[in-house]
């Protein structure tokens, strides 16, 4: 999704700061972890079982990973769905966001399957697909959209070649520049779809626990409440990025925006909580709510990290101060990938004979993806046009 080219300017300066440095050192760790995943195996290296076939990497690095990388997915719904085009400075950062959340994730499933180098058989070897399973449409899905993701984001990548010495970019630029372009309208079609349908699979796979996921969780709908909750989370993200990176990287602030995608933020976050608590109280699981259980203790927290934001933006006044947007975006951040840890692990209870904990290593990849992620984030928007505006004085200054 592009723009015109003066909405947007990179934020240049040094890349590798001092600020940067410990975030190189935990992605160093993390690529020992991955070094010894793949020399000691998944049974020596990770706290999986018969019982628990994920944990984290597939939990958090996927599920919740590409939830919160639906920054892209739910400012697209706004911008080409509902026609608010005071939007689109927003669009680029929110799609390079998604990208990079979503190739993550991509990375976290080679780390976490048996064999991660045969994973291109996926897509390819048509013939062995399973048209039943729910994980063949979340990989084919996930797969295509991160395509669709980068794609999206090469005008601005290609806008910097075009201006730079000839070579081998500048000549590619010219001819795909004018092609992608042209072709934007059916891939942002395409990157609308993609994500409504792998988000709500996501809760379709764990539909096949049956009993196994307490009832707080284990739902019919909960593929609908994997989709509605996913694109608050998007929203929630949008703002805490930009609201990171006007202080972090000197940028001017977005607050009218921010207020209106807040603003847009409620009426989803309201429709998650109606739709759960009627779910339950149909089903008549709600008074499980309220028995002394750590799955009931888990079931109040999300439900008051999603409910907090209702209270403290509710108002114009409100979602006009950076703090009251920083905090809301925080709490659902944290809504969202509780419901979702919850929903992938501590709600699933296979048998009392089995349990599981992250070992170290688990942590490890897993803090090495994020390190990785906010690296190729801030190598890119000092490069590329990515964040709105022109840069300003003192961002040249920031280290």
């Amino acid at each position: 999704m592009s723009g015109p080219a003066e909405l947007h300017a990179p934020v240049g300066g040094p890349v590798f700061t001092r600020g940067l440095r410990p975030v190189l050192w935990i992605l160093a760790l993390g690529v020992a972890a991955w070094v010894y995943r793949f020399a000691a195996g998944l049974g020596a290296s990770t706290g999986l079982n018969d019982g628990y076939p994920w944990g984290i990497w597939i939990a958090f690095d996927v599920a919740t990973g590409t939830a919160l990388a639906c920054g892209g997915y739910a400012v697209a719904i706004l911008v080409y769905i509902l026609n608010k085009g005071e939007y689109h400075p927003m669009v680029r950062p929110a799609i390079l966001t998604s990208a990079l959340g979503y190739s993550m994730a991509g990375l976290a499933v080679t780390i976490d399957v048996g064999r991660g180098w045969l994973l291109y058989r996926v897509p390819l070897y048509v013939n062995h697909w399973n048209l039943n399973s729910a994980l063949l449409e979340v990989a084919l899905c996930v797969m295509s959209y991160i395509v669709v993701l980068w794609i999206e984001m090469s005008p601005a990548f290609m806008e910097v070649w075009l201006k730079g010495p000839d070579g081998f970019l500048k000549r590619q630029s010219r001819t795909f520049y004018p092609i992608v372009e042209k072709a934007l309208p059916f891939v942002i079609a395409l990157g609308l779809l993609l994500p409504t349908m792998h988000q709500s699979s996501l809760g379709t796979v764990m539909l096949l626990a049956g009993k196994k996921l307490d009832p707080l969780w284990s739902t019919p709908l909960l593929p609908l409440l994997f989709l509605v909750s996913c694109a608050a989370m998007g929203f929630a993200v949008v703002v805490f990025e930009s609201t990171l990176s006007s202080a972090l990287l000197k940028r001017h602030r977005e607050t009218e925006m921010l207020a209106g995608l807040a603003k847009a933020m409620l009426p989803v976050l309201a429709a998650f909580l109606v739709i759960r608590f009627a779910d339950l109280a149909v089903r008549g699981k709600l008074g499980l709510a309220f028995a002394p259980s750590l799955y009931a203790f888990c079931f109040w927290l999300e439900t008051l990290l999603f409910v907090y934001p209702l209270f403290l933006i509710s108002g114009d006044a409100a979602r006009r101060n950076t703090g009251n947007l920083f905090r809301a975006a925080m709490s659902m951040i944290l809504a969202g990938t509780l419901y979702r840890l919850d929903a992938y692990i501590v709600g699933f209870n296979p048998g009392e004979q089995y349990s599981y904990f992250p070992t170290i290593p688990e942590v490890l990849v897993t803090v090495g993806i994020v390190a990785l992620e906010i690296a190729a984030y801030v190598v890119i928007v000092k490069t590329f046009p990515i964040l709105s505006g022109a840069a300003q004085p003192a961002a040249a200054k920031t280290r």
